[in-house]
């Protein structure tokens, strides 16, 4: 969606933010919810000033917990001098919706990683639901979409339970394929390819691994033009300054005008605002002699909320990179460096989700997309928890081995021998 671009050429700018030494993993994509009533500031027209409705108490308490889970994800999956850019909201509801088939040690850790609390399961189910509603419909200037689904393989039984719960909170599409044919596999690309609008492809493999039973898939995209926008005529290429000492050229757009705006000693820090503001890009830019990670590590989710409450208009000159990055990772160190452990292993307790004994989570994975621009900003994740039946002994033999040729019924050995070095091209 385009809006006009406006521009104010009379501003004259008392505080510069010039952000080539901003490196992309402190930058947050964040959605900016309000309380209703909750007014947001700023210049612009049709300013959205308040919710539609009131949240409910547990709604809140849903949104704090995916904040928190944000910044522990962001502390987990962080690495000196690489890039970052992760949905933690695609990952909580692909998380939420597999909840919902756990059971025993495996709920709690799941529910304490989430950071719920003291919500019940149907809290959190019907607040998702909720808020997913409301996300979506908030501005209409705004394109934002939500989908989720679940895909079981042909003949895997499946708890009637937890498709209601999928299929009821998170209106997830559930559907049973023949995980045998490749067809299968296109089917689920091709569904996560439409709901991100062709930005995140080839979320599960073409050929789907025999113990694979289920795949629970999230998938977010949003598109917004900024509310005030960069003229293209006025980005440069300049130098990009990395925490190693380094530099790279990087396309930088400049905009002069009034914004909301921060700093103290750790960082700096403005809010852009998207369409009717209800959404926005919040970017910190470290102060001279404190890194990127650095200013990571010191977030969680009550300094979000001091950053969150500090902005004040201010005349400002901005310079940002344009940039567009594709990013991709498997969440399963992270979420068991924060506690969820049991789901990965043969402890998994998946009981509501299938009557099937040994079944556990393979693998949580997420494709995340951005591009950032003179215009707004586009951006998709999709996230994949994939659940599979225990597999049993694995025997590799990529070492020395005996082997004999016998005959059964007889007990009778025909030959005997001993693979220890398997010469060149054996086989070939």
């Amino acid at each position: 969606m385009t809006k006009r671009k406006e521009s104010d050429s009379s501003a004259r700018a008392r505080t510069t933010v010039r952000c080539p030494r901003f490196s992309c993993p402190g930058i947050l994509l964040l959605l900016a919810t309000t309380g209703c009533g909750d007014s947001l500031t700023g210049p612009g027209t049709d300013e959205i000033t308040e919710l539609p409705r009131a949240l409910t108490a547990a709604e809140v308490e849903v949104i704090r917990a995916s904040n928190r889970f944000a910044f522990d994800l962001l502390v987990q999956a962080n690495r000196a001098g690489d890039n970052l850019f992760l949905s933690p909201l695609s990952a909580s509801m692909a998380l939420g919706m597999t909840m919902n088939g756990a059971a025993g040690e495996t709920w709690n850790q799941m529910h304490g990683v989430l950071g719920f609390g003291s919500l019940t399961e149907e809290e959190i189910n019907a607040s998702y639901g909720s808020l997913i509603e409301l996300l979506v419909g908030l501005d209409p200037a705004v394109e934002t979409a939500i989908g989720n689904s679940v895909w079981t393989r042909l003949g895997f039984p499946v708890q009637g339970d937890f498709l209601d719960s999928v299929r009821d909170a998170f209106d997830a599409e559930v559907a049973e394929l023949d995980f045998a044919d490749p067809a299968a596999s296109v089917r689920i690309n091709e569904w996560v390819k439409d709901a991100t609008q062709g930005r995140i492809e080839d979320i599960v493999p073409a050929v789907i691994p025999g113990a694979v039973v289920m795949y629970l898939i999230n998938a977010i995209y949003f598109k917004g033009s900024w509310t005030f926008q960069f003229d293209p005529s006025d980005t440069r290429t300049e130098p990009f300054h990395l925490d190693d000492g380094s530099t790279r050229s990087v396309p930088l757009m400049t905009l002069r005008r009034e914004l909301q705006y921060q700093e103290n000693s750790r960082f700096q820090a403005v809010d852009l605002p998207y369409g009717g503001r209800a959404f926005s890009m919040t970017v910190l830019l470290p102060q001279q002699g404190v890194s990127v990670d650095e200013l990571a590590a010191t977030l969680d989710a009550a300094a979000w909320e001091d950053i969150a409450r500090g902005f004040q208009e201010t005349d400002l000159l901005l310079l940002l990179p344009r940039f567009r990055l594709p990013y991709e990772r498997t969440l399963n160190d992270d979420l068991a460096a924060l506690g969820m452990v049991d789901a990965f292993d043969h402890r998994a307790d998946l009981s509501r989700l299938s009557p099937v004994g040994g079944l556990f989570i393979s693998q949580v994975r997420q494709k995340a997309w951005v591009d950032v621009n003179e215009e707004g900003t586009e951006a998709a994740a999709a996230t994949v928890v994939t659940v599979v039946e225990s597999a049993g002994p694995v025997l590799r033999a990529d070492r020395p081995f005996l082997f004999f040729i016998r005959e059964r019924l007889s007990g009778t050995i025909l030959f005997a021998g001993k693979l220890a070095s398997p010469p060149e091209g054996s086989g070939m």
